[in-house]
């Protein structure tokens, strides 16, 4: 089924995001720190990136977004994740979990799983990621989702997202962007952006990764080397109209059984 609806809203959110400025702050490893600041900023939300234990609470509470990235599991951003979630729960302030490599590491899968239990907003991963947690927690990652009303984001070639009872595929995107690095780490960013402003995290997700995906494709058709393509991107997204969102976004929603 196709639907026209969350295209639209996407160009509405954009511009809201534009609008209000919201605050996302964002523990995520060292590889991606100033890329995903880059196109937070870009976007028009405003990044903080601190994750020392003394002050993470700080820019928490005044956040309006929150990412937590595994990229770099370090014993100060491990501590800084479970204070900044505490923060987050008391303040209902939506997350994002970025299960990263937990697919080729027993350790961070075990912490990932921890997180998992503290109910972010949304779960964004490739399939490999999220196939690694669904096979640790076999049948209850299902019902975990279901209970926490936790959204599943699965990124690749088509995104497929998952939650509320609510199944889609996003379609946009190009393959230079996995040629990238930090580019899935900051799409976390950019989705936590959304969840910022809307209160339903799927629609919020998809809404994300749509933004993404047709931003990740005009910038390719001008430059598709990974050299000149993040520049195209920023340029591209800093300037992104909701006309040229709608008209380029493919989102297709699934009738789940």
């Amino acid at each position: 089924m196709f639907v026209d609806g969350l295209q639209s809203l996407t160009g509405e959110l954009l511009e809201v995001i534009r609008l209000d400025c919201p605050k996302v702050h964002c523990i995520t490893n060292t590889v991606a720190e100033t890329w995903t600041a880059n196109v937070l900023l870009a976007l028009g939300a405003v990044p903080s990136m601190t994750a020392h234990p003394d002050e993470v609470g700080a820019f928490v509470t005044s956040a309006h977004g929150l990412l937590v990235n595994m990229g770099t599991p370090d014993d100060q951003r491990n501590t800084a994740n479970a204070l900044a979630i505490d923060i987050a729960q008391a303040e209902s302030i939506p997350w994002v979990l970025d299960p990263v490599f937990v697919d080729r590491s027993p350790v961070r899968l075990e912490r990932a799983c921890e997180l998992l239990e503290r109910g972010p907003a949304v779960v964004r991963g490739n399939a490999g990621e999220l196939g690694a947690l669904k096979h640790d927690n076999a049948e209850g990652f299902a019902k975990f989702c279901a209970d926490y009303k936790t959204v599943v984001a699965s990124t690749g070639q088509t995104d497929r997202i998952e939650g509320f009872g609510r199944a889609g595929l996003v379609n946009n995107g190009h393959p230079v962007m996995t040629r990238v690095t930090a580019m899935g780490c900051a799409m976390s960013a950019v989705v936590a952006a959304f969840c910022a402003v809307h209160e339903d995290f799927f629609e919020a997700a998809v809404c994300g990764l749509l933004t993404v995906g047709v931003c990740g494709e005009l910038a390719a058709s001008e430059h598709s080397g990974p050299g000149r393509f993040p520049s195209a991107f920023l340029d591209l997204l800093a300037s992104l109209e909701a006309k040229r969102v709608n008209a380029a976004a493919r989102y297709s929603e699934l009738v789940l059984a």
